[in-house]
């Protein structure tokens, strides 16, 4: 189980992320029009840069929904590869089956 502290960071990025991302799809549209004046495009490198470091969204991680564990996390399921194991040995996972050979 990760710290409650470590969710509860993450959950908070995310909403900061959320919170900022039209504002920093303006920018990012702005200085990567190739007919912005190099002013406007320096204001806007600017003001990209003083948006808060955690509303970029490569600073989000990926955490199990049950657990928190930031390692071994599977997309697709939302969970990591311990409590994966678990609820596909329960059945509760839909189409996925130990393999054995």
């Amino acid at each position: 189980m990760a710290k409650k502290s470590m969710v509860l960071r993450e959950v908070k990025r995310l909403k900061i992320v959320q919170r900022f991302a039209k504002k920093r799809a303006e920018l990012k549209k702005i200085i990567q029009n190739p007919v912005t004046s190099d002013e406007q495009r320096y204001e806007a490198l600017r003001r990209l840069q003083a948006l808060p470091r955690d509303a970029s969204p490569t600073r989000l991680r990926n955490r199990c929904s049950i657990t928190g564990r930031s390692r071994g996390y599977y997309q697709k399921f939302g969970l990591g590869r311990n409590k994966l194991r678990e609820q596909a040995m329960a059945g509760n996972v839909p189409g996925l089956t130990k393999s054995s050979w």
